[in-house]
């Protein structure tokens, strides 16, 4: 039986898993990654790549940075986990930075930014019921991204998600992004929050008008909802500030972060401003949550994004890989090139994004295609300005093989 089973083919049409004891949940290539460094990945043969994808906007300082190794071996030298019913030394650090570094009053650690955003409905939904007379809505945004967990999908806005695991938690009303009006008109009596990316990551990255979110900030203290921000990929250094919504002028009353925060470990948080504080002892926790090895590394990865100099560096990068783009589309009659600080996506026009990612797979280069036809790029935020030209190289050459591939066929690509 198990015999026959690694051969079987899923709903993929040719893909055949390499591994059949690994569970099919993506199409992945059969290489293995065995090694990474700043920008560069090697597979199992040697091959090099140069990844402008970093683990989804994970690994803000690259691949294995050394003030990450020191951090986890000194850690783990002296304190793995304790367990959440006790207080240790590196959750109490990086709380203290994180408050000390934005606007909000307290933290709670969780081990992705998925169960971040589910503390946050979980928060909304209890200050709803303590101050709201039991509101428990949440207004989010189409084409929003806020997680794997089935209360997080179901706050997500993805389309291709509405039958998937029915029935959804329900609770979640829906509107288009940067549509004041759409806004306004939702807002009803069991509205308890709304919760919103500054910039959408997966819809292919895009953001939010800072007068749209100033707007949602009247919106809220009007009716006396909690503002939420999903800062899970926009946050940590990636837009060029700490904190996305710092560019806005608007701060919200609950803000979440995952992936940049552990930079290559999985930590996330959830921080919130003391007068929406309602969770009691047993409302909330997690066995992992805070433990002392995650908390270490985060609170190395946070001091190193907020020393002198390094956000303008981000700032600097980010233009050149846009201007970059920018080149590249107006050479090929490309679309738009949109994103801030190195959170950057470049729409491919009638070329299929999924033929470039495999060329510039073939070519040594990784990046993403969060739609059919647009490329996200989410390069380490120290990234070397070398790397950036030689990607745009690649990209380049990219481009042309496949606008090349598809001419002497005669098709559209």
């Amino acid at each position: 039986m198990k015999n026959n089973l690694n051969n079987v083919r899923n709903n993929w049409g040719d893909y055949i898993n390499p591994h059949p004891a690994v569970m099919v949940v993506a199409k992945r290539p059969e290489i293995t990654f065995v090694k990474g460094k700043g920008s560069w990945l090697w597979d199992n043969t040697g091959k090099a790549y140069l990844d402008f994808v970093q683990g989804w906007a994970v690994n803000c300082l690259g691949h294995s940075p050394d003030i990450l190794l020191e951090a986890i071996t000194r850690q783990a030298s002296e304190l793995i986990h304790a367990g959440p019913g006790f207080f240790n030394a590196p959750m109490l650090q990086l709380s203290d930075a994180l408050v000390a570094h934005s606007c909000f009053d307290q933290v709670f650690f969780t081990n992705s930014g998925a169960e971040a955003n589910e503390g946050a409905i979980k928060l909304a939904r209890k200050w709803g019921s303590v101050h709201k007379q039991g509101a428990y809505e949440m207004i989010t945004l189409q084409n929003g991204f806020h997680g794997r967990t089935l209360a997080t999908m179901s706050a997500s806005g993805k389309a291709e998600w509405e039958s998937l695991y029915a029935p959804k938690v329900s609770g979640f009303v829906k509107v288009p992004q940067n549509d004041i009006d759409a806004m306004r008109a939702a807002i009803n009596n069991n509205t308890v929050a709304i919760m919103l990316e500054p910039i959408q990551g997966e819809s292919g990255v895009h953001p939010a008008s800072h007068a749209y979110l100033q707007g949602v900030r009247e919106l809220a203290d009007e009716h006396g909802v909690l503002l939420i921000f999903d800062e899970v990929q926009t946050g940590m250094g990636r837009t060029g500030t700490l904190f996305a919504y710092e560019q806005s002028g608007v701060q919200p009353d609950v803000m979440t972060l995952g992936k940049g925060l552990g930079g290559g470990v999985p930590l996330g948080a959830m921080l919130i401003k003391k007068e929406f504080a309602c969770f009691e002892p047993g409302d909330q926790g997690g066995t992992f949550n805070g433990n002392p090895l995650m908390t270490a590394a985060g609170f190395a990865i946070l001091n190193a994004l907020v020393a002198p100099g390094f956000p303008e560096q981000v700032k600097a990068k980010g233009a050149m890989l846009a201007e970059g783009l920018q080149t590249l589309s107006a050479r090929y009659g490309l679309g738009e090139v949109r994103g801030c600080g190195l959170l950057l996506a470049l729409d491919c026009a009638a070329i299929a994004a999924a033929e470039v990612v495999d060329q510039m797979f073939s070519l040594g280069a990784l990046v993403n295609a969060p739609r059919a036809h647009t490329l996200r790029f989410m390069p380490a935020l120290n990234v070397q300005k070398s790397d950036i030209e030689h990607f745009l190289s690649m990209l380049e050459q990219a481009f042309a093989s496949v606008i090349e591939k598809h001419a002497v066929k005669g098709e559209c690509a």
